[in-house]
């Protein structure tokens, strides 16, 4: 069935918008197969948003655990401080083949908000972004750049106000006003064909580092980790060693507070999520017997996402991707890390990545390599990371776990 991976994914719409659906399914068919889109979307991507991004060994942090060489992919270094320009620059592509003159979109940690407004600034389109009045208080710097970069930001005061309901918000937008606008969905979830749309333009992620670790290691890595939201960084790397089955996929989830108090946004790693279709399409979800969704709790305002990419859904029932999860405490103790061996400030989103692949790179042989894909950089972050560590009992476990690691 189209759209479908595995018994996950499909398009569960409202009638209104089925034609907005064939013609956006219709244009991505058509640029997916003509070879000259992606030779200009490589080019404005190489131009504009600095790829490709750069594979940095990580010599102290290797040193430091002993065991596998230690890769990390810099998507922090892409323009916008992320992956999710990869997306958005190539959807505006799109958006300009089909005619469109305006974008939506939804954000969480922000920077699909950021990247977004850029591209609408560069495209000249107009843009309004939907963000959770609890996000919009975390991230205010990604804000203020939405705003500057010329887009209406909008806060959604309903239900948990983060990214669920942003993503509720944006699609009552698109119902109303289908003629002229597109909704640029950041992550490879939802109705078909965005889990699609978006694998594709994130897999140049995966592309390069391939590449990279074979000019660099001389092999493929043993491992790839990565964190996961809804699933478009993870995706995008993930697919550069799909058909390599020596190579092990690792996705982080969020751990929030621990899975036992509930105050967390873990779906495939035994948070208790279950199978369900809402927002469109079917995958795992955070839902209570009734299938009504559950609160989640993240540090990270990117990763807590009651839902999962249906794509990753069907990786993991086949076994093809681990899933484990993170505290938003030992995330801070790996970001501190990372900071202090490498000089790298991760966001808080990427050091999920960071904690499971510092757990596991010790068991490995030095001649291993393993990749952590840096998703973005943890300057929107500031506020959040200030606070935690002037909070006594967070600074006692960064301590702590220091220690741990032998810092």
């Amino acid at each position: 069935m189209t759209g479908y991976y595995g018994k996950w994914g499909g398009a569960f719409i409202p009638e209104v918008l089925h034609e907005t659906f064939r013609q956006f399914g219709e244009a991505f068919a058509a640029a997916k197969a003509d070879p000259a889109f992606w030779r200009e979307y490589e080019e404005l991507m190489a131009t504009y948003s600095c790829r490709p991004t750069p594979l940095t060994r990580a010599d102290n942090l290797s040193r430091h655990f002993g065991g596998a060489r230690i890769y990390i992919k810099r998507e922090d270094l892409n323009h916008t401080g992320a992956h999710k320009a990869n997306n958005v620059m190539g959807q505006g592509l799109l958006v300009k083949r089909m005619g469109k003159t305006r974008v939506i979109a939804e954000t969480g940690a922000g920077q699909h908000g950021v990247a977004t407004a850029t591209m609408a600034a560069k495209f000249g389109l107009r843009c309004t972004i939907y963000m959770g009045e609890e996000d919009v208080m975390r991230q205010r710097p990604n804000v203020f750049w939405m705003e500057k970069l010329g887009a209406t930001v909008v806060p959604v005061t309903a239900g948990s106000r983060t990214l669920k309901d942003a993503i509720n918000e944006a699609f009552r937008d698109w119902v109303t006003n289908m003629d002229d606008t597109h909704y640029v969905m950041g992550t490879v979830c939802g109705p078909h064909p965005f889990p699609e749309v978006v694998a594709w333009f994130q897999s140049i992620i995966g592309r390069e580092s391939r590449q990279q670790i074979l000019k660099e290691h001389g092999k493929l890595p043993a491992r790839v980790y990565a964190c996961v939201g809804g699933g478009s960084n993870a995706m995008g790397i993930f697919q550069g060693f799909l058909d390599a089955p020596q190579v092990e996929l690792v996705g982080v989830e969020a751990g929030g507070l621990g899975i036992e108090t509930g105050k967390h946004a873990v779906r495939l790693a035994g948070g208790g999520a279950s199978e369900g279709v809402a927002q469109g399409y079917k995958t795992m979800f955070l839902q209570d017997a009734d299938g009504q969704m559950l609160d989640t709790h993240s540090v990270a305002a990117g990763l807590d996402y009651i839902g999962v990419s249906p794509i990753l859904a069907d990786l993991w029932e086949k076994g093809r991707v681990r899933f484990a999860a993170a505290t938003d405490r030992e995330v801070m103790a790996a970001l501190a890390l990372t900071m202090r061996q490498e000089g790298i400030i991760p966001a808080l989103e990427s050091a999920h990545a960071f904690v499971q692949a510092f757990k596991e790179a010790g068991d490995l042989s030095p001649d291993d390599a393993i990749i952590i894909n840096q998703s973005g950089r943890g300057d929107k972050d500031i506020f959040t990371i200030a606070h935690a560590f002037d909070d006594p009992s967070w600074k006692e476990f960064i301590r702590t776990k220091g220690k741990e690691y032998g810092a």
